[in-house]
């Protein structure tokens, strides 16, 4: 007789009101790998100081995304399932965040000028990146036995909404207090940089990695003090594991038989390998077509994230309204104009052919009519891709079979994580191919068509 997976036992009583606090401040701790680090200030600062050019540095920042990617995808099916069988997630939490302390640290030897500032630079973030990856998806796992199910909707939004303004402040501290124009010395807020950055150097963006690990070390440990953990099911790891590679196998030959759960798995991992790459050269983009330095894109990053904050909680709203299906479905139309508007831009012209001025030394920020178009599309992406997100969390929640939550979040990873490889390496390609920024996002709407499309025909459940 073959004996059945262990089944997680449901709670007949949710943890009380602190404990589901302290889960949700793991966003606002894991939060400015994604802020800092990805987008608005360490990813243009490489493309901009590090790499040669900004189409090289696009290129190799896609490149590095898609070999994490592809690192994320072999493997996080399988350690979700070992989760699982052993039951408690913190463990996975705490080595996973381990990974993203030590690769964000890594990046403060990124020394311009330096050799090695380019492979260093890259393995941090591949570190970092594989490390913030899994520890969400251990973290995600938590989720069932938190809330009931018609609270999902509302703990995934609001968990991203708390991470948003996480991302804030961080990018807040970094522009007005390290990260200093490299030409005048000094910050967003007019300070020199303190601790004694050298802004020539540009210690200040490096300093986001540190700060990261930093920010991450302290502000996890609630969640590990006061939220409670699956209970140890007295498996062996090696056990696990062998049980673990098994229950995969079945579960993706299993996967036919639960069309809408295989649907939804295939479009998440299209849609969201297009919004991973959205962020990931978002301000690669900016810092290439426009010039914009720490500043700009710090401004830009503080406004967008202030929409993302408000995005996310109104869509955690939403999804427990309609549903989460329609949010994300609404979310694609959004990030589908605003591609096809950021594609239409150039320094010297809007919508492809309408000629504009382009800014000149002294106009300001975001002097041109191009780049307040883009600062405006951005803030619709901001509003939109919180919803999307934490939608598609959820809905994950409510798909997945009882008992195998580790798993079939493992699952939702790699259908997150499977083709992130492809979609930044084919932005990546098409950016080295054409040498040009612009052929490269030009991807993501096909992505992001295809996505929606498989979305439509999922079938859910309200609870």
């Amino acid at each position: 007789m073959t004996a059945s997976p262990p089944v997680e036992a449901v709670p007949l009583r949710y943890p009380p009101r602190r404990a589901v606090t302290a889960w949700l401040f793991f966003d606002w701790a894991a939060q400015p790998f994604f802020t800092l680090i990805t987008t608005f200030v360490f990813a243009p600062f490489f493309a901009s100081a590090l790499a040669r050019d900004a189409a090289e540095g696009q290129a190799l920042w896609g490149y590095a995304t898609g070999f994490a990617g592809l690192c994320i995808a072999l493997l996080s099916p399988l350690l979700g399932g070992i989760a699982d069988r052993t039951g408690p997630r913190k463990p996975w939490i705490a080595a996973f965040g381990a990974l993203l302390v030590i690769g964000s640290g890594l990046l403060w030897f990124a020394v311009p000028g330096s050799r090695l500032a380019v492979p260093i630079a890259l393995a941090g973030f591949i570190i970092a990146t594989i490390g913030a990856e899994f520890a969400t998806t251990f973290n995600n796992a938590m989720m069932t036995r938190l809330v009931p199910p018609e609270r999902l909707g509302w703990l995934s939004g609001t968990g991203w909404a708390i991470g948003y303004l996480g991302g804030l402040l961080s990018l807040a501290i970094t522009l007005g207090l390290l990260a200093a124009d490299p030409h005048t010395g000094k910050t967003l807020a007019g300070l020199s940089p303190i601790f004694g950055l050298d802004a020539a150097a540009r210690e200040g963006d490096r300093f986001s990695g540190p700060l990261t690990a930093l920010w991450f070390i302290v502000f996890v440990a609630p969640m590990f003090l006061l939220t409670p953990d699956s209970v140890p099911t007295g498996m062996r790891l090696s056990q696990a594991a062998q049980g673990g590679f098994g229950r995969l196998k079945a579960t993706l030959a299993e996967l036919p038989k639960l069309p809408s759960l295989g649907r939804f798995l295939l479009a998440n991992m299209i849609y969201q390998d297009a919004l991973v790459a959205l962020f990931a050269f978002g301000g690669i983009y900016a810092a290439g077509v426009f010039g914009w330095q720490t500043i700009e894109l710090g401004i830009f990053g503080i406004l967008l994230t202030v929409t993302g904050t408000l995005g996310a909680w109104l869509g955690g709203q939403l999804d427990d309204a309609i549903g989460g299906k329609p949010v994300v479905l609404g979310s694609i139309a959004c990030l589908l104009f605003a591609c096809l508007g950021i594609l239409s831009l150039g320094a010297d012209h809007v919508l492809f052919v309408i000629p504009a001025t382009p800014a000149a030394p002294g106009d300001g920020l975001f002097a041109s009519l191009p780049e307040q178009v883009y600062l405006a599309l951005g803030l619709l992406i901001g509003l939109v891709a919180g919803p999307m997100q934490a939608a598609s969390r959820s809905l994950m929640a409510r798909l997945a079979p009882a008992g195998r939550i580790g798993e079939f979040f493992g699952l939702f990873a790699l259908s997150g994580k499977v083709t992130s490889f492809l979609g930044p390496t084919l932005v990546a390609l098409a950016t080295t191919i054409f040498a040009s920024q612009r052929a490269g996002l030009a991807v993501l709407v096909v992505f992001f068509l295809a996505g929606a499309a498989l979305l439509a025909g999922v079938k859910v459940r309200r609870p």
